[in-house]
Protein backbone atom coordinates (compact mmCIF):
# COMPACT_ATOMS: atom_id res chain seq x y z
CA UNK A 1 0.00 0.00 0.00
CA UNK A 2 1.28 3.48 -0.87
CA UNK A 3 1.86 6.25 1.63
CA UNK A 4 -1.34 7.95 2.79
CA UNK A 5 -1.00 11.74 2.71
CA UNK A 6 -4.06 13.61 3.96
CA UNK A 7 -5.31 16.36 6.22
CA UNK A 8 -4.52 13.92 9.06
CA UNK A 9 -0.80 13.89 8.18
CA UNK A 10 1.14 11.02 6.66
CA UNK A 11 0.64 7.35 7.45
CA UNK A 12 2.10 4.14 6.04
CA UNK A 13 3.48 0.69 6.67
CA UNK A 14 6.93 0.94 8.24
CA UNK A 15 9.68 -0.30 5.93
CA UNK A 16 7.38 -0.26 2.95
CA UNK A 17 5.52 2.98 2.31
CA UNK A 18 6.86 4.71 5.45
CA UNK A 19 10.67 4.69 5.10
CA UNK A 20 13.44 6.79 6.69
CA UNK A 21 13.67 8.77 3.46
CA UNK A 22 9.96 9.59 3.67
CA UNK A 23 10.25 10.65 7.31
CA UNK A 24 13.19 12.93 6.47
CA UNK A 25 11.30 14.41 3.52
CA UNK A 26 8.29 15.46 5.58
CA UNK A 27 10.10 16.34 8.82
CA UNK A 28 12.51 18.64 6.99
CA UNK A 29 9.63 20.22 5.04
CA UNK A 30 7.77 20.84 8.29
CA UNK A 31 10.85 22.50 9.77
CA UNK A 32 10.87 24.86 6.81
CA UNK A 33 7.10 25.39 7.07
CA UNK A 34 7.61 26.38 10.74
CA UNK A 35 10.40 28.81 9.79
CA UNK A 36 12.87 26.57 11.62
CA UNK A 37 11.37 27.42 15.00
CA UNK A 38 10.99 25.19 18.07
CA UNK A 39 9.04 21.99 17.44
CA UNK A 40 7.55 19.58 20.02
CA UNK A 41 7.60 15.85 19.25
CA UNK A 42 5.91 12.93 21.03
CA UNK A 43 4.98 9.36 20.10
CA UNK A 44 2.19 6.89 20.81
CA UNK A 45 4.32 3.96 22.04
CA UNK A 46 4.44 1.85 18.89
CA UNK A 47 7.45 -0.45 18.52
CA UNK A 48 8.73 1.64 15.60
CA UNK A 49 8.09 4.97 17.30
CA UNK A 50 11.49 5.29 18.98
CA UNK A 51 13.53 4.91 15.79
CA UNK A 52 11.21 7.22 13.87
CA UNK A 53 11.43 9.78 16.68
CA UNK A 54 15.24 9.70 16.39
CA UNK A 55 14.99 10.36 12.64
CA UNK A 56 12.49 13.18 13.15
CA UNK A 57 14.50 14.81 15.93
CA UNK A 58 17.80 14.58 14.05
CA UNK A 59 16.24 15.92 10.86
CA UNK A 60 14.69 18.88 12.67
CA UNK A 61 18.01 19.63 14.38
CA UNK A 62 19.81 19.48 11.03
CA UNK A 63 17.29 22.03 9.78
CA UNK A 64 18.17 24.34 12.69
CA UNK A 65 15.05 23.68 14.80
CA UNK A 66 15.23 23.32 18.56
CA UNK A 67 13.34 20.15 19.53
CA UNK A 68 11.37 19.47 22.70
CA UNK A 69 10.94 15.71 23.03
CA UNK A 70 8.18 14.61 25.40
CA UNK A 71 8.50 10.87 24.80
CA UNK A 72 5.60 8.42 24.82
CA UNK A 73 2.44 10.43 25.32
CA UNK A 74 -1.06 11.07 23.94
CA UNK A 75 -1.40 13.17 20.81
CA UNK A 76 -3.39 15.76 22.83
CA UNK A 77 -0.42 16.03 25.18
CA UNK A 78 1.71 17.10 22.22
CA UNK A 79 -0.91 19.75 21.39
CA UNK A 80 -0.85 21.05 24.96
CA UNK A 81 2.94 21.12 24.94
CA UNK A 82 2.96 23.21 21.76
CA UNK A 83 0.68 25.75 23.46
CA UNK A 84 2.52 25.77 26.78
CA UNK A 85 5.95 26.14 25.16
CA UNK A 86 4.75 28.65 22.55
CA UNK A 87 6.40 26.39 19.99
CA UNK A 88 6.28 26.92 16.24
CA UNK A 89 4.67 23.51 15.74
CA UNK A 90 4.34 19.93 16.87
CA UNK A 91 4.68 16.44 15.44
CA UNK A 92 2.86 13.45 16.91
CA UNK A 93 4.42 10.19 15.76
CA UNK A 94 1.39 7.95 15.51
CA UNK A 95 -0.80 5.98 13.14
CA UNK A 96 -3.85 6.45 15.38
CA UNK A 97 -5.92 3.24 15.39
CA UNK A 98 -4.06 1.51 12.54
CA UNK A 99 -2.39 -1.87 13.26
CA UNK A 100 1.15 -2.26 14.62
CA UNK A 101 2.93 -2.34 11.28
CA UNK A 102 1.74 1.19 10.59
CA UNK A 103 3.13 4.49 11.82
CA UNK A 104 2.92 8.09 10.74
CA UNK A 105 3.32 11.77 11.50
CA UNK A 106 0.59 14.22 12.49
CA UNK A 107 1.51 17.89 12.14
CA UNK A 108 0.35 20.74 14.38
CA UNK A 109 0.61 24.48 13.92
CA UNK A 110 1.73 26.95 16.58
CA UNK A 111 -1.86 27.04 17.90
CA UNK A 112 -1.74 23.37 18.85
CA UNK A 113 -4.31 22.61 16.14
CA UNK A 114 -3.66 20.22 13.27
CA UNK A 115 -2.90 21.84 9.94
CA UNK A 116 -6.07 22.69 8.00
CA UNK A 117 -6.45 22.03 4.29
CA UNK A 118 -4.88 25.34 3.18
CA UNK A 119 -1.98 24.96 5.60
CA UNK A 120 -1.49 21.38 4.43
CA UNK A 121 -1.36 22.47 0.80
CA UNK A 122 1.40 24.95 1.63
CA UNK A 123 3.24 22.27 3.62
CA UNK A 124 2.90 19.64 0.88
CA UNK A 125 4.23 22.12 -1.65
CA UNK A 126 7.36 22.59 0.45
CA UNK A 127 7.74 18.81 0.81
CA UNK A 128 7.95 18.43 -2.97
CA UNK A 129 10.68 21.05 -3.30
CA UNK A 130 14.11 19.43 -3.48
CA UNK A 131 16.87 19.57 -2.49
CA UNK A 132 16.42 20.76 1.10
CA UNK A 133 18.66 23.45 2.55
CA UNK A 134 20.12 22.16 5.84
CA UNK A 135 21.81 24.28 8.51
CA UNK A 136 25.61 24.47 8.88
CA UNK A 137 27.42 22.89 11.82
CA UNK A 138 27.27 26.02 13.99
CA UNK A 139 23.51 26.58 13.56
CA UNK A 140 22.19 23.13 14.42
CA UNK A 141 19.17 22.94 16.68
CA UNK A 142 19.34 21.47 20.17
CA UNK A 143 17.24 18.65 21.63
CA UNK A 144 15.64 19.01 25.07
CA UNK A 145 13.78 16.18 26.81
CA UNK A 146 10.69 17.11 28.83
CA UNK A 147 9.42 14.04 30.72
CA UNK A 148 7.06 16.10 32.87
CA UNK A 149 4.46 16.90 30.22
CA UNK A 150 2.22 13.97 31.15
CA UNK A 151 1.87 15.35 34.70
CA UNK A 152 1.09 18.81 33.34
CA UNK A 153 -1.61 17.30 31.15
CA UNK A 154 -3.10 15.55 34.19
CA UNK A 155 -3.02 18.82 36.16
CA UNK A 156 -4.72 20.55 33.23
CA UNK A 157 -7.60 18.07 33.52
CA UNK A 158 -7.81 18.25 37.32
CA UNK A 159 -8.09 22.05 37.17
CA UNK A 160 -10.98 22.16 34.68
CA UNK A 161 -13.73 24.54 35.80
CA UNK A 162 -16.49 21.91 35.78
CA UNK A 163 -14.73 19.45 38.06
CA UNK A 164 -14.88 18.86 41.80
CA UNK A 165 -12.21 16.22 42.34
CA UNK A 166 -13.15 15.61 45.97
CA UNK A 167 -16.72 14.85 44.98
CA UNK A 168 -15.52 12.34 42.39
CA UNK A 169 -13.28 10.73 45.01
CA UNK A 170 -16.29 10.17 47.24
CA UNK A 171 -17.82 8.09 44.45
CA UNK A 172 -15.05 5.49 44.90
CA UNK A 173 -15.47 4.26 41.35
CA UNK A 174 -13.96 0.95 40.34
CA UNK A 175 -12.71 1.31 36.76
CA UNK A 176 -11.22 -1.19 34.32
CA UNK A 177 -9.06 0.50 31.70
CA UNK A 178 -7.76 -0.93 28.41
CA UNK A 179 -4.97 1.14 26.82
CA UNK A 180 -3.99 -1.43 24.15
CA UNK A 181 -0.36 -1.26 25.41
CA UNK A 182 0.17 2.18 23.92
CA UNK A 183 0.48 5.77 25.19
CA UNK A 184 -2.65 5.66 27.35
CA UNK A 185 -0.97 3.14 29.64
CA UNK A 186 1.03 5.97 31.21
CA UNK A 187 -1.52 8.72 31.62
CA UNK A 188 -4.92 7.04 32.05
CA UNK A 189 -4.30 4.89 35.17
CA UNK A 190 -2.46 7.77 36.83
CA UNK A 191 -5.27 10.21 36.06
CA UNK A 192 -7.92 7.82 37.36
CA UNK A 193 -6.05 7.35 40.62
CA UNK A 194 -5.91 11.14 41.03
CA UNK A 195 -9.71 10.97 41.00
CA UNK A 196 -9.64 8.34 43.76
CA UNK A 197 -10.65 5.47 41.47
CA UNK A 198 -9.85 1.83 42.17
CA UNK A 199 -8.11 1.05 38.88
CA UNK A 200 -7.88 -2.35 37.21
CA UNK A 201 -5.30 -2.11 34.41
CA UNK A 202 -5.56 -4.05 31.16
CA UNK A 203 -2.95 -3.75 28.44
CA UNK A 204 -1.18 -0.78 30.03
CA UNK A 205 2.46 -1.89 29.68
CA UNK A 206 3.25 0.58 26.84
CA UNK A 207 5.19 -2.12 24.99
CA UNK A 208 3.68 -1.09 21.67
CA UNK A 209 2.58 -4.69 21.14
CA UNK A 210 -1.15 -4.18 20.67
CA UNK A 211 -3.19 -6.72 22.62
CA UNK A 212 -6.02 -6.60 20.10
CA UNK A 213 -7.09 -4.65 17.02
CA UNK A 214 -6.49 -1.12 18.33
CA UNK A 215 -9.56 0.78 17.13
CA UNK A 216 -11.78 1.14 20.24
CA UNK A 217 -15.03 -0.17 18.76
CA UNK A 218 -17.27 -2.84 20.37
CA UNK A 219 -16.04 -5.79 18.29
CA UNK A 220 -12.50 -5.16 19.58
CA UNK A 221 -13.44 -4.76 23.24
CA UNK A 222 -14.88 -8.12 24.30
CA UNK A 223 -11.99 -8.64 26.72
CA UNK A 224 -12.67 -5.31 28.43
CA UNK A 225 -16.40 -5.99 28.58
CA UNK A 226 -15.83 -9.37 30.23
CA UNK A 227 -13.32 -7.91 32.70
CA UNK A 228 -15.74 -5.17 33.78
CA UNK A 229 -18.25 -7.88 34.73
CA UNK A 230 -15.64 -10.08 36.42
CA UNK A 231 -14.35 -7.19 38.51
CA UNK A 232 -17.83 -5.87 39.35
CA UNK A 233 -16.58 -2.51 38.11
CA UNK A 234 -18.62 0.66 37.77
CA UNK A 235 -17.10 1.58 34.43
CA UNK A 236 -14.84 0.37 31.66
CA UNK A 237 -12.65 2.75 29.65
CA UNK A 238 -10.96 2.12 26.30
CA UNK A 239 -8.75 4.51 24.36
CA UNK A 240 -7.00 4.27 21.01
CA UNK A 241 -3.17 4.21 20.76
CA UNK A 242 -2.78 8.00 20.67
CA UNK A 243 -5.47 8.63 23.31
CA UNK A 244 -7.72 11.14 21.57
CA UNK A 245 -10.76 8.83 21.42
CA UNK A 246 -12.68 7.67 24.50
CA UNK A 247 -15.07 4.71 24.62
CA UNK A 248 -17.07 3.71 27.69
CA UNK A 249 -18.35 0.32 28.89
CA UNK A 250 -21.21 0.25 31.39
CA UNK A 251 -21.34 -1.77 34.61
CA UNK A 252 -23.03 -4.65 32.75
CA UNK A 253 -20.11 -4.94 30.34
CA UNK A 254 -22.06 -3.30 27.50
CA UNK A 255 -20.43 -0.59 25.33
CA UNK A 256 -22.56 2.54 25.55
CA UNK A 257 -21.48 3.50 22.02
CA UNK A 258 -18.85 6.00 20.87
CA UNK A 259 -21.57 8.55 20.07
CA UNK A 260 -22.72 8.58 23.68
CA UNK A 261 -19.32 9.65 24.96
CA UNK A 262 -19.81 13.05 23.33
CA UNK A 263 -23.57 13.12 24.01
CA UNK A 264 -23.01 12.59 27.74
CA UNK A 265 -20.29 15.24 27.91
CA UNK A 266 -22.34 17.82 25.99
CA UNK A 267 -25.31 17.29 28.32
CA UNK A 268 -23.09 17.63 31.39
CA UNK A 269 -21.40 20.84 30.21
CA UNK A 270 -24.65 22.49 29.07
CA UNK A 271 -26.29 21.60 32.36
CA UNK A 272 -23.45 23.25 34.25
CA UNK A 273 -23.72 26.35 32.08
CA UNK A 274 -27.50 26.53 32.51
CA UNK A 275 -27.09 26.41 36.28
CA UNK A 276 -24.44 29.12 36.19
CA UNK A 277 -21.93 26.81 37.88
CA UNK A 278 -19.12 27.29 35.41
CA UNK A 279 -16.16 29.43 36.38
CA UNK A 280 -15.11 29.93 32.74
CA UNK A 281 -14.06 33.53 32.27
CA UNK A 282 -15.68 35.89 29.78
CA UNK A 283 -18.83 33.85 29.24
CA UNK A 284 -21.09 35.79 26.91
CA UNK A 285 -24.80 36.42 27.29
CA UNK A 286 -25.76 34.68 24.04
CA UNK A 287 -26.82 31.03 23.88
CA UNK A 288 -23.90 28.65 24.40
CA UNK A 289 -22.58 27.10 21.20
CA UNK A 290 -21.77 23.47 20.53
CA UNK A 291 -19.93 22.17 17.45
CA UNK A 292 -19.92 18.58 16.18
CA UNK A 293 -19.46 17.02 12.76
CA UNK A 294 -22.18 16.00 10.31
CA UNK A 295 -21.95 12.30 11.23
CA UNK A 296 -22.42 12.79 14.98
CA UNK A 297 -25.59 11.53 16.64
CA UNK A 298 -28.82 13.52 16.53
CA UNK A 299 -28.92 13.13 20.31
CA UNK A 300 -26.76 16.28 20.34
CA UNK A 301 -29.53 18.21 18.56
CA UNK A 302 -32.05 17.13 21.20
CA UNK A 303 -29.73 17.98 24.08
CA UNK A 304 -28.89 21.40 22.65
CA UNK A 305 -32.58 22.15 22.06
CA UNK A 306 -33.38 21.23 25.66
CA UNK A 307 -30.79 23.66 27.02
CA UNK A 308 -31.36 26.41 24.45
CA UNK A 309 -27.88 25.99 22.99
CA UNK A 310 -26.93 26.65 19.38
CA UNK A 311 -25.62 23.60 17.52
CA UNK A 312 -23.28 23.99 14.56
CA UNK A 313 -22.21 21.07 12.35
CA UNK A 314 -19.05 20.84 10.26
CA UNK A 315 -17.52 18.40 7.79
CA UNK A 316 -15.98 15.30 9.36
CA UNK A 317 -12.45 15.79 10.72
CA UNK A 318 -11.09 17.10 14.00
CA UNK A 319 -9.54 20.20 12.46
CA UNK A 320 -12.89 21.18 10.90
CA UNK A 321 -14.65 20.93 14.25
CA UNK A 322 -11.83 22.61 16.17
CA UNK A 323 -11.52 25.57 13.78
CA UNK A 324 -15.25 26.22 13.90
CA UNK A 325 -15.26 25.98 17.70
CA UNK A 326 -12.53 28.58 17.89
CA UNK A 327 -14.30 30.79 15.35
CA UNK A 328 -17.69 30.80 17.14
CA UNK A 329 -16.48 30.55 20.73
CA UNK A 330 -18.08 27.15 21.38
CA UNK A 331 -17.92 25.83 24.93
CA UNK A 332 -17.86 22.12 24.01
CA UNK A 333 -17.84 19.93 20.94
CA UNK A 334 -16.23 16.97 19.27
CA UNK A 335 -16.92 13.99 17.09
CA UNK A 336 -19.07 10.89 17.51
CA UNK A 337 -16.02 8.64 17.33
CA UNK A 338 -15.50 9.30 21.03
CA UNK A 339 -13.59 12.55 20.53
CA UNK A 340 -14.31 15.18 23.20
CA UNK A 341 -13.14 18.78 22.69
CA UNK A 342 -13.32 21.21 25.60
CA UNK A 343 -11.77 24.65 24.93
CA UNK A 344 -11.39 25.21 28.68
CA UNK A 345 -8.54 22.68 28.35
CA UNK A 346 -7.50 23.12 24.71
CA UNK A 347 -9.22 22.89 21.33
CA UNK A 348 -8.48 19.31 20.36
CA UNK A 349 -9.87 15.81 20.94
CA UNK A 350 -8.68 14.64 24.33
CA UNK A 351 -9.61 11.36 26.03
CA UNK A 352 -8.23 12.39 29.47
CA UNK A 353 -10.46 15.48 29.38
CA UNK A 354 -13.40 13.26 28.44
CA UNK A 355 -12.62 10.94 31.35
CA UNK A 356 -12.58 13.81 33.85
CA UNK A 357 -15.93 15.14 32.63
CA UNK A 358 -17.45 11.64 32.56
CA UNK A 359 -16.40 10.86 36.14
CA UNK A 360 -17.80 14.18 37.37
CA UNK A 361 -21.04 13.60 35.46
CA UNK A 362 -21.37 10.11 36.92
CA UNK A 363 -20.64 11.35 40.46
CA UNK A 364 -23.33 14.04 40.20
CA UNK A 365 -25.83 11.79 38.40
CA UNK A 366 -25.77 9.32 41.27
CA UNK A 367 -26.74 6.27 39.20
CA UNK A 368 -25.00 3.68 37.09
CA UNK A 369 -23.44 4.20 33.67
CA UNK A 370 -26.27 2.27 31.99
CA UNK A 371 -28.84 4.47 33.75
CA UNK A 372 -26.90 7.55 32.67
CA UNK A 373 -27.06 6.43 29.06
CA UNK A 374 -30.79 5.80 29.32
CA UNK A 375 -31.26 9.39 30.50
CA UNK A 376 -29.97 10.60 27.11
CA UNK A 377 -31.95 10.74 23.84
CA UNK A 378 -31.92 7.27 22.29
CA UNK A 379 -30.75 6.65 18.73
CA UNK A 380 -28.93 3.89 16.88
CA UNK A 381 -26.25 4.32 14.22
CA UNK A 382 -25.34 1.79 11.52
CA UNK A 383 -22.34 2.11 9.23
CA UNK A 384 -21.63 0.47 5.90
CA UNK A 385 -19.76 0.91 2.65
CA UNK A 386 -20.21 0.01 -0.98
CA UNK A 387 -17.56 -0.69 -3.61
CA UNK A 388 -18.05 1.58 -6.60
CA UNK A 389 -16.03 -0.34 -9.14
CA UNK A 390 -15.84 1.94 -12.17
CA UNK A 391 -18.61 4.29 -11.02
CA UNK A 392 -17.76 7.96 -10.48
CA UNK A 393 -18.51 8.78 -6.81
CA UNK A 394 -19.46 12.39 -7.56
CA UNK A 395 -21.98 11.23 -10.17
CA UNK A 396 -23.46 8.74 -7.70
CA UNK A 397 -23.86 11.36 -4.97
CA UNK A 398 -25.32 13.86 -7.44
CA UNK A 399 -27.95 11.35 -8.60
CA UNK A 400 -28.95 10.55 -5.01
CA UNK A 401 -29.15 14.24 -4.18
CA UNK A 402 -31.50 14.85 -7.09
CA UNK A 403 -33.69 11.91 -6.08
CA UNK A 404 -34.01 12.77 -2.40
CA UNK A 405 -33.74 16.58 -2.31
CA UNK A 406 -37.52 17.04 -2.18
CA UNK A 407 -37.91 14.53 0.66
CA UNK A 408 -35.54 15.92 3.25
CA UNK A 409 -32.91 18.52 4.12
CA UNK A 410 -29.80 18.22 1.95
CA UNK A 411 -26.27 19.16 3.07
CA UNK A 412 -23.39 18.89 0.60
CA UNK A 413 -20.47 20.43 2.51
CA UNK A 414 -19.05 16.94 3.14
CA UNK A 415 -20.36 14.34 0.72
CA UNK A 416 -24.15 14.13 0.90
CA UNK A 417 -26.19 14.21 4.09
CA UNK A 418 -29.94 13.69 3.94
CA UNK A 419 -31.89 14.71 7.03
CA UNK A 420 -35.43 13.39 7.38
CA UNK A 421 -37.81 13.95 10.32
CA UNK A 422 -37.10 10.61 12.00
CA UNK A 423 -33.68 9.67 10.67
CA UNK A 424 -30.66 10.75 8.60
CA UNK A 425 -28.19 9.25 6.15
CA UNK A 426 -24.67 10.53 5.43
CA UNK A 427 -22.77 9.35 2.34
CA UNK A 428 -19.09 10.21 1.89
CA UNK A 429 -16.65 9.14 -0.78
CA UNK A 430 -13.29 7.76 0.29
CA UNK A 431 -10.14 9.65 -0.71
CA UNK A 432 -8.08 6.46 -0.78
CA UNK A 433 -10.42 3.71 -2.06
CA UNK A 434 -13.17 3.45 -4.73
CA UNK A 435 -15.91 3.23 -2.11
CA UNK A 436 -18.68 5.31 -0.59
CA UNK A 437 -19.13 5.11 3.17
CA UNK A 438 -22.69 5.20 4.47
CA UNK A 439 -23.76 6.20 7.99
CA UNK A 440 -27.42 6.12 9.01
CA UNK A 441 -29.12 6.94 12.30
CA UNK A 442 -32.66 6.26 13.47
CA UNK A 443 -34.44 5.74 16.79
CA UNK A 444 -34.37 1.96 16.22
CA UNK A 445 -31.42 -0.14 15.06
CA UNK A 446 -33.57 -2.07 12.60
CA UNK A 447 -34.44 1.15 10.79
CA UNK A 448 -30.80 2.30 10.69
CA UNK A 449 -29.79 -1.11 9.30
CA UNK A 450 -32.54 -0.87 6.68
CA UNK A 451 -31.41 2.59 5.60
CA UNK A 452 -27.84 1.44 5.01
CA UNK A 453 -29.07 -1.56 3.01
CA UNK A 454 -31.42 0.66 0.99
CA UNK A 455 -28.70 3.09 -0.01
CA UNK A 456 -26.24 0.32 -0.83
CA UNK A 457 -28.87 -1.05 -3.21
CA UNK A 458 -29.50 2.44 -4.62
CA UNK A 459 -25.83 2.88 -5.42
CA UNK A 460 -25.47 -0.58 -6.96
CA UNK A 461 -28.43 0.14 -9.25
CA UNK A 462 -26.55 3.06 -10.81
Amino acid sequence: MSLMVSISGIRGIVGSSLTPETVVKYASAFAEYCNRGTIVIGRDGRITGKSIAHIVSSTLSQMGCDVIGIGICPTPTVALAVEMNKAAGGIAITASHNPMQWNGLKFMSSTGLFLDIDQNRAFWSIAEQQPRSYSPWDRQGKHTSDPGMIDRHINNVLSLPYLDVEKVKRGKFRVVVDCVNAAGGIIIPKLLREFGCDVVEMNCDVSGVFSHTPEPIPENLFGLSDRVQEEHADLGIAVDPDVDRLVLIDEKGEPIGEEYTIASVVKFVLEKESLGKSSIANRQSQAPRVVVNLSTTRAIDDICAHFGAELIRTPVGEINVAKKMKEVGAIVGGEGSGGVILPASHIGRDAPVGIGLTLQHLAEFGGTVSELKQSLPQYSITKGKVDLGTLNPDDVLRRLQNKYSAKGKVTTTDGLKLDFPEYWVHLRKSNTEPIIRIIAEAPQKAKADELVSTFISEIRKT
